[in-house]
């Protein structure tokens, strides 16, 4: 087992922390006996983190753990009740996150904050005029910190042309541009294939050899040991300890944040039945303006109680799938069933009467309105159905308990129904969609990214509602960027690229590396390809 710091520090107002066989070395940051208390809950209760310079300190917890909110503390977002925070050996306070900043403190959050109709160069001086300037100057600087930290990042190119993992090197470029000595990455590898990941790590080894520091939040505890130097955990807002991820395993990580064992997506038993639930033939979606079509021909069929996953870089038509299966985008040709019946024209709200399911891939913008307690986000997308409705009018109170299952069944930490959905985590948020869309015991799921930022128990929690209402017959689509979820809950796999079906993989066979190289467009020898995609 890893040596572990006690929670509370050994003499008052200090923290202490894991010690390695590496010589040591400064300290960047250091957060003593941080508390954060909100109406009817603390947060943070006497949190200590020591960050050393030139290092990666991994940050890892349960949803509601408090780590947002002590991210959040070290990044001027919010004033903590009680502790301090020392920068370079230096005491700070903030007033808001433009002191961090001068403190060379830069965080790039889990949802970034790019405007797509601007370019690079134009995002990252966007705010910091002041610095380089916007012409000449900012590029010369831009190249210079993209070449330095090994980034691949062009000025000239419009953010809404990018990939996900090149719209986060912007972001990182961004903080960098700022004068950033300590990076603080929300779930970085959160929507990035293994390849991608891969790249995203050696550009971190380049932040710690010039002497940078990163504090990596992250949910996958593999990635974490394999990429971090030291690993503090956070259980119910105390820290628990700090450990050498050298005599760490994922399990103890596990056990150490939620209590119990690493869980697995592997499904053992099939349940596939020869019943189609949803038929998608030949389904085509033209781009605006022209040009290489969004979707083209995809067809496919899912049956009651299978999971088709579909496997595939951020871009390559799986949001246009989405929206054309749910009814927001209507496709130019082709045809979608649902048992037999023929929903093509049908509007949204009609879909979702007759039981398609949705958790949204981005449950800010699809999901849930921020601003509105838990119990009316509970009753979106589904006012004309029990519970929420009773006859034409709706049933607050109805809602009101159904909600608070929903909050105790799925481990949904708030402290009331009556709070805001801004107030949760995102972990706790995607919980709440989650037990929303299962609530209503739909025939047909469309599953985008469902544990995106949930923590390893809230993670098999959902896994194990989707396996159980597949035994009853569900059919669903699932999408993920976790290719071990993908491949573990999937009974068939399909690969899409530039917008086509081009490849069947077996999920029994195939590895995460396969599957990567796949979505990326190489070739695989676990992969069939489909007459399509030749």
């Amino acid at each position: 087992m890893g040596r572990y710091a006690c929670r509370r520090p050994p003499f008052p107002g200090e923290c202490a922390i894991a010690t390695s066989s590496s010589p040591p070395t400064a300290v960047a940051v250091e957060l003593q006996g941080i508390t954060k208390r909100f109406p009817g809950v603390v947060a943070n209760h006497d949190i200590c983190l020591t960050v050393r310079k030139g290092t990666v300190h991994a940050l890892v917890g349960e949803n509601g753990a408090g780590k947002s909110t002590l991210m959040k503390i070290l990044y001027g977002m919010q004033k903590p009740d009680e502790g301090t925070i020392t920068i370079h050996g230096e005491q700070v306070s903030y007033s808001s996150p433009a002191d961090a900043i001068v403190r060379g403190i830069g965080m790039v959050h889990q949802h970034f904050m790019l405007a797509d109709n601007l370019t690079v160069l134009e995002n990252v001086v966007l705010g910091s005029e002041k610095l380089y300037g916007i012409g000449a100057k900012a590029r010369k600087k831009i190249l210079e910190i993209s070449e330095r930290y090994g980034l691949g990042v062009r000025p000239d190119v419009l953010v809404e042309d990018l990939g996900v993992a090149d719209r986060q090197r912007v972001e990182i470029l961004k903080v960098l541009y700022r004068g950033a000595t300590t990076l603080i990455l929300d779930e970085p590898t959160a929507v990035l294939v293994p390849q991608e990941v891969d790249a995203l790590f050696d550009n971190l080894r380049g932040l710690k050899a010039e002497g940078l520091s990163v504090i990596f939040i992250s949910h996958k505890l593999g990635e974490v040991l394999s990429v971090a130097d030291e690993i503090t955990v956070i259980r119910r807002g105390t820290t628990v300890g700090t450990a050498v991820p050298a005599e760490t395993t994922p399990k103890q990580l596990a056990e150490l944040m939620v209590g119990s064992e690493l869980p697995t997506p592997e499904t053992a038993e099939s349940t596939v039945t020869d019943r189609p639930v949803v038929e998608v033939d030949d389904l085509r979606l033209a781009a605006p303006g022209g040009g290489k079509p969004l979707l083209d021909g995809i067809t496919f069929t899912i049956h009651a109680g299978e999971v088709l996953g579909l496997a595939g870089v951020e871009g390559n038509g799986q949001t246009e799938l989405i929206e054309a299966l749910i009814g927001l985008e209507h496709a130019d040709s082709g045809v979608i069933k649902m048992l037999g019946e023929d929903i093509t024209s049908w509007t949204t709200r009609k879909r979702r009467e007759s039981g398609v399911g949705y958790i949204p891939e981005d449950r800010h913008r699809h999901g849930l309105l921020l601003d509105a307690p838990l119990w009316e986000n509970r009753i979106l997308g589904h006012v004309t159905e029990k519970p929420n409705s009773k006859g034409f009018w709706l049933d607050p109170k109805a809602a009101q308990a159904d909600t608070e299952r929903i909050v105790k069944d799925y481990d949904v930490r708030t402290p009331g129904i009556d709070v805001t959905a801004a107030s949760l985590s995102g972990g706790n948020q995607q919980k709440l969609i989650v037990g929303r869309e299962m609530s209503h015991a739909p025939k047909f799921l469309i599953a985008a990214h469902p544990t995106r930022g949930v923590d390893v128990g809230a993670q098999a929690q959902i896994w194990d509602q989707i396996r159980e209402a597949r035994r009853e017959g569900l059919a669903v689509l699932l999408i993920s960027a976790d290719l071990d979820e993908l491949i573990g809950l999937s009974d068939t796999l399909r690969v899409i690229y530039d917008g086509r079906l081009v490849a069947d993989a077996d999920p029994a066979s195939i590895t995460p590396e396969e599957l990567g190289s796949a979505m990326t467009g190489a070739a695989s020898g676990h992969l069939e390809h489909t007459e399509d995609g030749a």
